[in-house]
């Protein structure tokens, strides 16, 4: 190995003792091709068994908590008891390459096609539609705002849903706060115009995001008997006005960072992105969040990285653990090579002729191809 990427392997512990071989994590990213019954596909193993070897943790795409969150074609599921040997497949594939396995869980809130949802009534915070990143089935429906009674069944359900990963063997879960999904509504000033405790200042717009951290803890304290990581992912802006601004996230940030969480993880598309507004301040994003909360829980930071140089200025910004993406689908054996001494053949740009080899599935495989602009090397 060339030594100046010796800080990429270099072990991290987490405060509750689980050790990472490296700072190299897989993110989590949608692949659309587990089996129309939820379960996980044997070509899904086999992706992430490709991609799994090299990692310290991987983030695994995310899992629906309950029926009516189910956010993609080909998603798997973690909302019943049923799910549970599906799941366990999964976290030991992962397991058995050497990696720490993260089950990520959602809910798609008014993001879910209709079609996928039980009597295609999609639900949020409030009732107002999404004016940007639905699918198109979802443009334009405005979602019915949940009641009372069934936003804590919401919130049990992530409970529920942290029980069976715990069941299930896997390390940890990631709780999905990010993309505009059914935590970042509630969080939302766009999406959420309620008045009552979930809504309406910054204060209670809080309020479901970190009563599902209580909730998860709860079911880690109840069910774990070993120690097992949870984590939180987020989007620190938003597009849309109203929307979530630099200075909410720092906020978010900060209620967080005072929930003794294993990590914070930064959904970006570009690592050193800086903020649109809410905060008089030009430095990237990542330092930002960094700055506020580094001292206190461990920040994951992702988004266009890589080379080896990428991951390592990366790593340099203080953040301790970064997140590989796209990445990881385009050469599943970066983490090799730059072990190896071999980072210069480290492949960068998507080789339409070589989805076998990188063992990708072909319902992700079609949403690369078609999907202008998303990888790079791929029109």
């Amino acid at each position: 190995m060339n030594p100046k990427y010796a800080p990429l392997f270099e072990s991290f512990t987490f405060s509750k003792g689980i050790e990472l071989k490296n700072r190299i994590v897989m993110a989590p990213m949608t692949n659309f091709s587990s089996n129309q019954d939820g379960t996980v596909s044997n070509e899904e193993i086999k992706y992430y068994v490709r991609r799994s070897k090299g990692v310290g943790m991987v983030i695994t795409a995310c899992t629906y908590v309950t029926a009516n969150g189910k956010g993609f074609h080909g998603e798997f599921g973690g909302d019943s008891d049923d799910m549970i040997p599906s799941l366990r497949r999964l976290a030991t594939a992962i397991k058995e390459q050497g990696a720490k396995a993260i089950l990520q869980m959602f809910h798609g809130g008014r993001m879910c096609p209709p079609e996928l949802v039980p009597n295609g009534e999609l639900v949020s915070a409030s009732a107002v539609p999404a004016e940007q990143g639905a699918p198109p089935s979802a443009k334009g429906v405005i979602p019915r705002a949940l009641s009372g009674s069934e936003i804590e069944t919401i919130i049990r359900d992530f409970g529920e849903t942290t029980r069976r990963a715990i069941e299930a063997g896997f390390d940890g879960v990631e709780i999905h706060g990010a993309n505009g999904y059914l935590i970042q509504q509630f969080f939302s000033p766009h999406s959420n115009r309620r008045e009552d405790q979930w809504g309406g200042s910054l204060e209670k717009r809080m309020a479901f995001p970190l009563a599902v951290v209580d909730e998860v803890k709860k079911a880690v304290a109840d069910h774990a008997k070993s120690p097992f990581i949870v984590g939180y992912r987020f989007s620190p802006e938003e597009p849309e006005t109203p929307g979530i601004t630099m200075a909410d996230t720092l906020a978010l940030v900060e209620a967080l960072a005072d929930k003794n969480l294993d990590y914070l993880h930064a959904s970006l598309m570009d690592f050193w992105s800086t903020p649109r507004r809410g905060v008089d301040d030009t430095r990237p994003r990542i330092e930002l969040i960094q700055e506020q909360a580094g001292d206190r829980v461990p920040v994951i930071g992702v988004g266009s990285i890589y080379t080896a140089d990428d991951a390592l200025k990366a790593l340099q910004s203080g953040v301790p653990l970064i997140a590989l993406g796209r990445e990881l689908i385009i050469d599943p054996d970066w983490v090799e090579k730059v072990e190896q001494g071999k980072e210069s053949e480290i492949v960068t740009k998507l080789n339409k002729d070589h989805q076998q080899q990188l063992v990708i599935p072909d319902p992700l495989w079609q949403a690369i191809i078609h999907t202008p602009g998303w990888f790079p090397g791929v029109e």
